[in-house]
């Protein structure tokens, strides 16, 4: 499971570190646009990412992104963002992964190639669905997918989620097929609970 560090302040908002058996989930800071910039814009990471990333990614493009949009959310209330790093490395991002308070789209993520393949984003995701139930109490986590996405539908499936429904979508690499995956807070809850049993950790 996860275990909360510390927190950063981001305006009047504070966002906690979290602890994974593996990860760190750092809160996000404009420090972090550098090594984004680097891991990031690569096809493989961003094709079946929505639209509204730019590609060709601009040399700057991490910086603006955190400066002018994760981050002012962040303060108002919308988004919270971390940073994946190992905790053998702290001072080498390898992900990222984002709550967000919308109605179709509450969680997003992505993971630098080198560190892919590896269960290090279903960690991070147990975590802050969890933060996202426990904590801020929302009462469903939706998330679309591409259908062509295998490898996130797969992350959807092992933490408990559901398809709800079927649209087409635009992202960076053309419009597609996109499933609706959902989990409800009691579907976590329940989940969280047969998973303490089978782990012999009583309620």
């Amino acid at each position: 499971m996860w275990q909360v560090l510390t927190g950063v302040y981001l305006g009047a908002v504070l966002v906690p570190m979290l602890k994974t058996p593996r990860l760190l989930l750092r809160p996000l800071e404009l420090a972090d646009a550098e090594q984004a910039q680097i891991l990031f814009p690569h096809w493989e990471i961003v094709r079946y990412l929505d639209k509204v990333v730019p590609w060709p990614y601009p040399p700057d493009g991490a910086y603006m992104w955190y400066r002018d949009i994760a981050l002012p959310a962040v303060e108002r209330g919308e988004e919270w963002h971390w940073t994946l790093r190992l905790q053998s490395s702290p001072s080498q991002m390898i992900g990222s992964v984002t709550l967000r308070n919308g109605e179709n789209n509450n969680r997003g993520f992505w993971v630098g190639l080198p560190s892919q393949g590896k269960g290090f984003m279903t960690e991070a995701c147990e975590a802050v669905t969890d933060y996202w139930f426990d904590v801020l109490k929302f009462p469903v986590l939706r998330a679309p997918k591409a259908v062509v996405n295998a490898a996130s539908r797969r992350i959807s499936e092992k933490t408990g989620m559901r398809v709800i429904a079927r649209e087409e979508r635009e992202y960076v690499s053309g419009r597609f097929l996109t499933e609706i995956w959902e989990i409800t807070a009691e579907e976590w809850h329940a989940r969280m609970r047969n998973q303490r049993r089978r782990d012999g950790v009583l309620d």
